[in-house]
């Protein structure tokens, strides 16, 4: 466990910006709103900004704040990635470990605005200390240089992490990609685990004779799920297949980058319209800062290669918690999640928030993380 200090050279700043002024912009969409993407006109502004008033050192400094380190973990394969990590312990005894993981197209970044209020609350015996790694080939992460990867071997290098930080006891919570390896934590190791809380968990439908009618509102949010995967998976195809070819236009390209992901917080967020409703400009720029400045596009998409149409729905025996948040990309039966979290202990549904939950409704997340967890200390 070795610290680490974020310190990006002037020069990759100096060279984001010459890009930004030489993008080469495609004709306007022909469609109004965001119907065919990112809209031609927000895009130019949005890059305008990035190139002439975005701060990264004032990002750079947020995070530099936080104690961060770097350790090798191999998963229980051959080969060891580095993986970066926020590790933030709170002042007072007693503070629950919790580990917390992003997915895509998210950060650490996501995070920062809970922090403060996770390590140091109100009452005490709510406190937690917290460990939030970048995935492999995510943020200042290594990238994994053979394939293998996936969800599994990540919740097991996540257990090993734990370990290496003296934790035998903790609790985790995941969204999105961090769901899955939350899940899968929760499966291989449940004997350290206090319990899991997720945002978005995924399960397999029950076999016919056990299928159950769904309530009117259930019948909306299937309704919702088929439509994404009619319309916004265009994203999870090309990434699950080729990560590789996708991955030279994000490394060579800001605005290519930064539109890829900007798409999604628009989509995906309950932001009414527009992303920076409910997330401010800068924190768009700093996640996608946390993709640019590494250069992961290729390296973050091969985790779709290599666990999206291989995702396993084995059985979870921990106390689990969901938040189910209005605008979550996926919205699954209660009584499908049932199935697989035997131990579902908290179901909630806000009235508001989508999949970035950490980001759009801080003091949310942040109640139902303390109310959860509360019961299992």
């Amino acid at each position: 466990m070795r610290e680490f200090r974020i310190d990006v050279p002037e020069s990759e700043l100096d060279d984001l910006r010459d890009r930004l002024a030489r993008t080469r912009w495609p004709d306007a969409e022909t469609a109004s709103g965001w119907n065919q993407g990112v809209p031609l006109e927000y895009a130019r502004e949005l890059c305008d900004y990035w190139a002439r008033q975005y701060d990264w050192r004032r990002c750079e400094a947020e995070l530099t704040a936080l104690p961060q380190f770097r350790t090798g973990l191999d998963g229980g394969g051959d080969d060891t990635v580095e993986v970066h990590l926020l590790h933030v312990r709170s002042r007072h005894e007693g503070a629950l470990p919790l580990l917390l993981t992003h997915g895509w197209p998210g950060s650490i970044i996501e995070f920062l605005g809970v922090v403060d209020a996770l390590t140091d609350p109100p009452d005490p015996q709510d406190a937690f200390h917290l460990v939030i790694p970048s995935l492999p080939g995510y943020g200042f992460s290594g990238k994994p240089t053979a394939p293998g990867w996936g969800v599994e071997r990540i919740a097991t290098a996540w257990a090993q992490l734990m370990d290496r930080l003296g934790y035998d006891r903790y609790a985790a919570q995941g969204g999105d990609w961090g769901a899955m390896i939350t899940s899968a934590l929760g499966t291989g190791a449940p004997e350290n685990l206090v319990g899991i809380h997720l945002t978005m968990p995924m399960a397999a439908p029950p076999p016919e004779g056990e299928a159950r009618p769904l309530t009117p509102a259930e019948q909306e949010a299937m309704a919702s799920r088929k439509a994404f995967q009619k319309v916004g998976t265009g994203y999870s195809s090309e990434q699950s297949t080729r990560p590789q070819t996708l991955g030279y236009g994000l490394a060579d390209s800001p605005s290519g980058q930064c539109m890829w992901i900007v798409e999604k917080f628009w989509d995906w967020t309950d932001c009414a319209g527009h992303p920076e409703n409910v997330i401010p400009r800068d924190r768009l720029l700093d996640n996608v800062m946390l993709y640019w400045l590494p250069g992961t596009g290729a390296s973050s998409a091969r985790l779709y290669w290599e666990s999206y149409k291989r995702r396993r729905m084995d059985e979870v025996p921990v106390p689990t918690g969901v938040t189910l948040f209005p605008q979550e990309l996926i919205r699954l039966p209660r009584h499908w999640i049932e199935r697989r979290y035997t131990d579902l202990r908290h179901w909630s549904e806000p009235a508001v928030g989508g999949h970035f939950a950490a980001m759009e409704q801080p003091d949310v997340f942040v109640d139902e993380l303390r109310t959860f967890f509360r019961k299992l200390r």
